[in-house]
């Protein structure tokens, strides 16, 4: 049994590292429907559910202080990706897609838990499920935190998460091929904006990653520290919408630029997913199927609402079925998605994606109060 901080920390990152290794350096086709996240929440909460872990005084306590410091470092360097001013490039159909994914999503979350009667534990669960499903995995952990979600319950949102999408990306790929159909349907002209390269192209040095891990725990500190004398709803909320706001700062400035944000981001978030994964219970996920059908529900709404809208504003498929994985599925899926209609258009699915760092915390924080405030007390 583990007993001592350090030893669990390395434990976790010996998960988190292995299971990132063997998905970005082998071709097993289940890590391309499962991915290392899932795998390193799963393989954690085994760890946990084995009682490899003493839960002590001194490793609940390093628990708390990693996740606390990691989690706005992260949210800083994923916001420092995003452009604005390539968004707005990407012309009138495609924001409105986008737009219209985010309403039906939260359309679709509201629904089901009024129609599944979510106990209150539930509705935040799914209120950072709707964070991962207008950004991305580390606005599900944001959002997670801030509502307070428990370890459980953060399991039922990442399974659902993981078995709804891997559909959901298949039913897309597959729609491809019927496209012309869908846009005579809409009556659409299929004109799309294309943009230029996305991002910094230039190398990454051990400098710059050592740059950005002290600059993103400079973050880290100053939100905690404003958020003990400037509160909103609660303390870890407040540290999520600060460090929120740092980050967006920095994304006009010629922190931008500096390539590695993403991969020192993901590095942090993998970490987090295998802290909350060791302090879930592994037969506290019985129910779980219930949950999965909630979610595509969500999906069948947020599905039916974007084909109403694309008639109205007569939208042609590829706006609709990137500003839907790209809120869904996140800058993984979208590009690959963009790609299968015209490879040119690659960068209009990174862009939408990346735009859901920036609106999945936010978005999962207002569906998730929404959804607590209609919950039942038990």
């Amino acid at each position: 049994m583990i007993s001592t901080p350090f030893v669990y920390l390395f434990v976790l990152a010996l998960v988190a590292t292995g299971f990132h290794t063997l998905e970005k350096k082998t071709d097993f086709t289940f890590l391309k429907y499962i991915p290392a996240v899932v795998l390193i929440y799963a393989f954690s909460m085994f760890l946990a559910s084995m009682h490899v872990f003493e839960y002590n005084e001194e490793i609940n306590a390093i628990y708390k202080l990693t996740k606390i410091n990691l989690l706005p470092s992260m949210l800083f360097l994923m916001l420092l990706q995003v452009d604005l001013r390539h968004f707005f490039k990407l012309g009138k159909s495609l924001i409105i897609a986008y737009i219209l994914a985010l309403v039906s999503l939260a359309c679709g979350f509201i629904i089901v838990s009024i129609l599944f009667d979510f106990n209150y534990e539930m509705a935040s669960a799914f209120g950072a499920l709707a964070g991962s499903w207008m950004g991305g995995t580390a606005n599900m952990i944001a959002v997670g935190s801030a509502l307070e979600v428990s370890q459980e319950a953060f399991g039922y949102a990442l399974v659902v998460d993981s078995v709804n999408y891997t559909l959901w990306v298949m039913l897309m790929l597959f729609l491809v091929p019927f496209a012309k159909y869908f846009n005579r349907f809409t009556k659409s002209n299929a004109s799309v904006a294309t943009l230029g390269a996305v991002g910094c192209a230039c190398s990454m040095g051990a400098k710059r990653y050592w740059l950005l891990i002290v600059l993103a725990l400079i973050i880290s500190f100053v939100s905690q520290f404003l958020a003990t004398h400037v509160e909103f709803i609660s303390s870890t909320t407040t540290i999520v919408l600060l460090a929120s706001f740092f980050g967006i700062l920095g994304s006009f400035t010629r922190l931008s630029t500096i390539n590695g944000s993403s991969e020192v981001a993901t590095s942090m978030l993998y970490m987090i997913i295998a802290l909350i994964g060791s302090k879930a219970v592994f037969d506290s996920f019985s129910d779980v199927g219930i949950y999965v059908f909630a979610g595509f529900i969500i999906l069948l709404i947020h599905a039916f609402l974007m084909v109403l809208g694309a008639k109205i504003f007569k939208l042609d498929l590829f706006s609709i079925a990137v500003a839907s994985l790209a809120n869904i599925g996140g800058v993984a899926s979208a590009p690959i998605l963009a790609a299968a209609y015209n490879k040119s258009l690659v960068s209009v699915g990174v862009m939408m994606a990346i735009m859901g760092y920036l609106i999945g915390t936010f978005g999962g924080l207002l569906v998730g109060s929404i959804l607590q405030s209609f919950s039942s007390p038990f």
